[in-house]
Parts: C-alpha cells; sequence; structure tokens
C-alpha cells in the first residue's frame, strides 16, 4: 500500500512495503528519488536495520553466544510496514519482530520511521524500541535513498558534483567487494581541502564510498548547468556512504549510516563493533536526518 503525503512544494509517498520512500516530486513535476530501475537498483531508500552494510559471511555473534544470521542491510527492508498515523504533512510506519525477524535478530523489537514534511524538505526520523523485559539490545540503523542523477534530462553524469558543508581533507577505506566488508589498513585519499567531489562513475568502480572521516554533516547533490539539487543533513550519523552501481546507474545514493560493515581489524562480536547502539528494556531512540530539494 502507498501512502501520499503533500504541501504547497512537494509530493511525496511512502510504500508499506519496507516503510521506505517511492517518491520525492515538486509540484512541478520534478522527480527527485531514483525509481528503482531494476537493470541497475531495483531498491529505491531501503531502511537498514539491524546492521547498516555487511557482518562477515552473514553471520556474528550477539548477547550470551547467540548467533545472529542477516544478509546485507539487515531484516526489514523487504517486509511490510503498518501505518500507525497518517496526516496531510505526516505518516508513520512500524514495524514489530515477529518469529520470523527474532530468528535472524534475537531481540523483541520495534521498528518506526517518521516521515514529515517542511516547506521543500522532507524528514525522515526513526524510533528504535527495545521491547525486550530485561536484555539490553544492540542494534545500528541508517537510510539508503537513492535520488536521480541526473535530475534534468539531457544533463551528464559528469555535470553533478557533491559539495560538503565544510572543506574537508580525507580518505576511504578499500571496500573488499566480494566479501562486502572493509578494510581500514588499505586508504585511499579521496579529498584535500576541497569543499566538491566531481561526479564520475570511475568513483564507484569498486562499489560505495564510504566516508568515515567527515567533518561535514551536511552534503548536496548538486550541477553545474542548472539550479537543481539534493541536500541531505545527517546530523545524528557518524558515517555517509556515497554510491552507485558499477554498470554505470544514473543515480547517486546518499547514505546517512550509525555504523559499518565489519571492518578488518573486527572480530565478529556484535556489541565489539564500531558506534554500536544500545537501547534498554523499554527504552526508545530516535535519530533523524533530512533531504531538502531545490
Amino acid at each position: 500500500m502507498e501512502y501520499t503525503l503533500e504541501n504547497e512544494y512537494l509530493i511525496v509517498k511512502v510504500s508499506s512495503t519496507g516503510g521506505a520512500l517511492t517518491s520525492i516530486k515538486s509540484k512541478d513535476g520534478l522527480e527527485y528519488l531514483w525509481q528503482g530501475d531494476p537493470a541497475y537498483w531495483g531498491g529505491q531508500a531501503p531502511i537498514l536495520f539491524p546492521i547498516c552494510g555487511s557482518i562477515r559471511n552473514d553471520r556474528a555473534i550477539i548477547g550470551d553466544n547467540k548467533e545472529t544470521q542477516m544478509p546485507r542491510h539487515g531484516i526489514v527492508r523487504k517486509r511490510e510496514f503498518n501505518c500507525e498515523q497518517q496526516s496531510r504533512h505526516s505518516v508513520t510506519m512500524a514495524i514489530v519482530s515477529d518469529d520470523e525477524l527474532l530468528d535472524q535478530f534475537p531481540y523483541a523489537a520495534k521498528v518506526a520511521v517518521t516521515y514529515t514534511l517542511e516547506d521543500h524538505s522532507v524528514i525522515q526520523k526513526f524510533t528504535v524500541e527495545n521491547l525486550e523485559e530485561e536484555e539490553m539490545m544492540p542494534f545500528f540503523v541508517g537510510g539508503h535513498p537513492g535520488f536521480n542523477c541526473p535530475l534534468v534530462a539531457g544533463d551528464a553524469y559528469t555535470d553533478y558534483y557533491v559539495e560538503f558543508e565544510k572543506e574537508e581533507t580525507c580518505s576511504v577505506p578499500e571496500q573488499l567487494t566480494d566479501i562486502g566488508l572493509l578494510n581500514l589498513q588499505n586508504r585511499t585519499e579521496l579529498l584535500k581541502g576541497t569543499k566538491r567531489l566531481p561526479l564520475s562513475f570511475e568513483l564507484f568502480a569498486k562499489d560505495a564510498i564510504t566516508l568515515d572521516e567527515l567533518q561535514s554533516r551536511s552534503v548536496t547533490l548538486a550541477s553545474h548547468k542548472h539550479d537543481h539539487s539534493v541536500r541531505l543533513d545527517f546530523e545524528d550519523f557518524p558515517y555517509l556512504i556515497l554510491w552507485t552501481t558499477a554498470n554505470q546507474g544514473p543515480f547517486l545514493a546518499m547514505e546517512p549510516w550509525l555504523g559499518l560493515s565489519t571492518c578488518s581489524d573486527e572480530g565478529d562480536q556484535f556489541e565489539e563493533k564500531r558506534n554500536v547502539q544500545f537501547a534498554m528494556p523499554g527504552e526508545c531512540k530516535s535519530y533523524s536526518f533530512k533531504i531538502t530539494v531545490s
């Protein structure tokens, strides 16, 4: 089922499948969100929980020597969410652990995502609740929105760039593409005293770019040829992933993550992963990012 939000600037659609965005369109008809062409990537803006990226061999040890098994990006992105509330400008979608989800992640949890329109922006707020009565729950959550690039017909991918809030000097870890993990010991310089990253498909020849050293908490996808753009503000998230497919997908995913794929210096204990979050029994934790289009 699909739910529609609307204000004087935007028409936004959200699906019950995965609780995810399916459209961010301006009132003059410009579609900003990637529309999921399976020739490149059939996804659009999946919700990542309780991992972001991959764990080694899709397995980890969690809690009191229990094993968790889950695919890349976790267990909720293809599941049906329920609509908890809807108004003209806001909708909340939620999912609660059932037996199938508990088989993969042995903690009872509720994951809700609220989408709220404010002028030219969509605010996406995650709320993670630990439904266990006694156990502390470790988890990660993240977003994975893809945006059309080019935004305007006739543009080339290389007409676009990512502009950072601050001047950045940073390197990026090696993507171990075959196994979906990260080698933090092998890094490549990406930015040196600049705010702009020119886009090219060559950047993504070895999969995603993991920005784990950024100072900026906002980035903008923009063009040299016009003023249409997409800005992502992600104050609550320490990591940003940029990605398109190796077969030159005409989109750019800008992904705010709380965690990373298992890294070369990490073992397989879930609670020992970088920036792992914990919710006490009955506790809710919330994290938001904002998408602004022009």
